[in-house]
């Protein structure tokens, strides 16, 4: 059964809060609350936000459109693992979010930490529960050296603490909110998870997922989101045009360039957008319950939403199997 509600028409779509946080570009009060209520008005009911995102502006921003509505007709997911400090010096742009609120972040997967985190955002949005709150960022990538004795606090403090939450109400299903497939076979290994939020590590250009993790959270029943299905840009954008394309939210490696433009030449040779495939691919994987897009404005919404209901041919997929751009054991709409 699916863990993430969709849109009311159906489609698989949630709304990310990392553009909204002010990522890479400010977005003003009354467009980022316009791209609230249009989600909303679509039938919307799946949201994602983050302390990290803008340093607790996402969250505020969601909290505004959320709160008045019947607590039940939404579900709302936010992270763990980064505690705001307030600091009247902090800098307006920070982590790639610009005119952020003046905090300063610290990184704290204790226990302690780890409630405060989520008390913290309570009070941010304005509610008294989560749907979900996954831990954020606890990757090798991330932390480098500190990664080992990170994963054993997640371990031994961060995931007992949210089940903790969770028999108190405060806190439904527990995850974790990462761009690493690593750190989820790792993690799994060792407990029980209910949901990931996955980012970019399977879309139509990264299957790093498919082999190993997407089979054991289907045979777990562990329920996925996948963030980052335009992996932060370049399957958004493509490699064509005058943008620099981003992948995983810097420069596109060469290797990444490469791989896009020949998926754009089979989307062009079959009239396809190249979003309306990054949107519905990874969708036909059983193990994913919900793609969630982020957008800074009510036109890239919209759009998300007609990408997601654009009709792809069968010969398009089968046309990537037959260029080696999509693995033979990738399922496809």
């Amino acid at each position: 059964m699916p863990m993430f509600p969709g849109c009311g028409d159906g489609a698989r779509l949630a709304l990310g809060g990392a553009p909204l946080g002010n990522l890479f570009q400010a977005v003003p009060e009354a467009q980022a609350q316009a791209v609230l209520a249009a989600a909303l008005a679509d039938g919307c009911r799946s949201f994602d936000t983050a302390p990290h995102y803008g340093n607790g502006l996402s969250e505020h921003r969601f909290g505004q459109a959320l709160r008045a509505l019947p607590r039940a007709v939404f579900c709302l997911s936010t992270k763990v693992g980064r505690v705001l400090a307030p600091d009247a010096r902090a800098p307006r742009a920070q982590h790639g979010y610009v005119q952020v609120l003046p905090f300063v972040q610290r990184w704290d997967y204790s226990g302690a930490g780890t409630r405060r985190s989520v008390e913290d955002s309570l009070q941010r949005l304005g509610l008294a529960r989560l749907d979900m709150a996954y831990v954020h960022d606890c990757d090798a990538a991330t932390h480098g050296e500190a990664a080992p004795r990170v994963l054993a606090q997640v371990l031994d403090e961060t995931l007992p603490t949210l089940r903790a939450l969770q028999r108190e109400g405060l806190v439904g299903a527990v995850g974790l909110g990462v761009n690493d497939v690593r750190i989820c076979l790792d993690v799994l290994a060792r407990a029980d998870l209910d949901c990931l939020l996955l980012a970019g590590r399977y879309s139509l250009i990264d299957h790093a997922a498919l082999d190993e993790l997407l089979p054991l959270c289907a045979a777990r029943g562990v329920r996925i989101a996948l963030g980052g299905v335009f992996n932060s840009g370049i399957l958004a954008t493509g490699v064509g045009g005058g943008a620099e394309p981003r992948f995983d939210y810097a420069r596109a490696p060469q290797a990444w360039v490469a791989r896009t433009a020949a998926v754009e030449r089979v989307c062009a040779a079959h009239g396809v957008p190249l979003r309306a495939a990054a949107l519905q691919f990874p969708l036909a994987h059983p193990a994913v319950d919900i793609v969630v897009a982020g957008a800074q404005s009510v036109a890239q919404w919209r759009d998300s939403r007609a990408m997601l209901a654009h009709p792809i041919p069968a010969a398009f997929w089968q046309a990537l199997r037959d260029e080696r751009l999509l693995p033979p054991q990738a399922p496809t709409p």
